[in-house]
């Protein structure tokens, strides 16, 4: 496999955004509707043994919490039971994974890269569902060996572009190859790129939340 991002250590973690650099949002901290809280998913796309995906998915969420406005639920695939045939029913794990995936108003997906593309772990857990992903938004991170992931998200957009989801164009994308985590300047340009994917989150996360109460999306 090229780009296994699994095998590496954590401390190896560099990052760049999906325009190459992190830039600053206009309001630091978002902003809400004034309602709940945004209600927001964080999947754990790796189930290998020996995975870092875990430790992305930690690093991510410590950061995101701040959120005052975002209501967190970490959905780790490694932690469900799936079949591997597609079974005529549902099984109660998938009935599960389907019915987070309905609650949550929006969605982080932390995925590594195997040969240009996402795992099948995360596929499979995306096909659990349909209806549940529609009108929310998706925003990604990512991780590789020298290309940050960023193919597999490319491979991610147009999965969920037919799932009639909008996917956030700024994401977070860490590179194995460069700045380590404990980099304090890398950790900024790190900070920065989390802050500004939530800003858009929420953005898109309200509006389509709006939207859904005002009128029935049509598929």
């Amino acid at each position: 496999m090229t780009d296994d991002a699994e095998t590496g250590e954590t401390g190896d973690i560099g990052e760049a955004d999906e325009t190459g650099e992190a830039r600053e949002t206009q309001q630091a901290g978002g902003s809400g509707d004034g309602g709940d809280p945004l209600r927001v998913a964080v999947i754990i796309g790796s189930t290998r043994e020996g995975r870092i995906g875990d430790a992305v998915g930690r690093w991510f969420v410590e950061r995101a919490r701040v959120r005052g406005e975002l209501d967190l639920v970490v959905l780790d695939l490694a932690e469900f039971d799936f079949p591997v045939h597609y079974p005529e029913r549902a099984t109660e794990q998938m009935t599960e994974f389907a019915g987070a995936i309905g609650k949550a108003e929006a969605f982080v997906v932390v995925t590594p890269e195997y040969n240009r593309s996402f795992p099948a772990s995360l596929k499979q857990a995306i096909d659990f569902a349909y209806d549940e992903w529609q009108t929310k938004p998706v925003g990604f991170v990512s991780y590789g060996h020298g290309s940050s992931g960023l193919y597999a998200v490319e491979q991610l957009r147009s999965v969920f572009t037919e799932l009639h989801t909008v996917t956030l164009r700024n994401g977070v994308a860490l590179d194995f190859l460069h700045t380590p985590l404990e980099d304090r300047a890398g950790a900024c340009a790190r900070d920065r790129a989390v802050r500004l994917m939530l800003d858009q989150l929420g953005w898109w996360g309200w509006a389509l939340r709006e939207a859904r109460a005002v009128r029935p999306y049509v598929s």
